[in-house]
């Protein structure tokens, strides 16, 4: 293997054995019910994979792409949408899966902006949160793969400029990391 991109956080079993018990955990709390699986693009989508693999319910599967970096490494702040749903939610249980809430100014207002269009229910299931950085403090993460502290995460979806999307573990850049890319 080649070596690896920073510092690893957790590896692609520790992911794995999260996605299992999350998964678990999602099929008895909507058990009997259709699901509508909601996933942000680009970086969720290695996550939702491993996800439902482990959701035992009828999964229906829809992408939205919003965001608020751009080429940065830090939230400009202003959200946009620029791959909306294609899928009617209307009285449908939708859950959002998500990379990483930092801020939660993207995860606001994708709850908001769904909420209008009236869904039985909107619930949010990241692989990473850091809560030190949480603008939006009104905002619930309902399933949680793990914490971290306010690091600059790449792999296993989440990038820095597009690339380190492919790393099969999640690890994190220094700045002078960050600065030598």
């Amino acid at each position: 293997m080649a070596e690896a991109i920073g510092k690893i956080l957790y590896t692609e079993e520790q992911i794995r054995d999260r996605a299992i018990e999350l998964g678990q955990q999602i099929t008895e709390d909507y058990a009997g019910e259709e699901l509508i699986v909601l996933t942000t693009l680009k970086g969720a989508v290695m996550w939702m994979s491993e996800l439902i693999k482990h959701i035992d319910l009828d999964v229906k599967l829809d992408f939205i792409q919003a965001g608020s970096y751009g080429s940065g490494t830090t939230s400009s702040g202003v959200v946009k949408v620029t791959k909306d749903i294609d899928m009617n939610i209307y009285k449908k249980h939708v859950l959002i899966v998500e990379d990483i809430v930092d801020t939660g100014t993207t995860l606001g207002y994708l709850e908001k902006y769904l909420g209008d269009r009236n869904p039985a229910s909107v619930k949010i299931c990241t692989l990473l949160d850091k809560p030190s950085r949480r603008k939006d403090e009104s905002l619930v993460i309902d399933y949680t793969g793990f914490v971290v502290d306010d690091l600059f995460i790449v792999g296993y979806g989440m990038d820095y400029d597009q690339k380190y999307r492919n790393l099969p573990y999640i690890s994190y850049l220094e700045p002078s990391d960050v600065d030598s890319l």
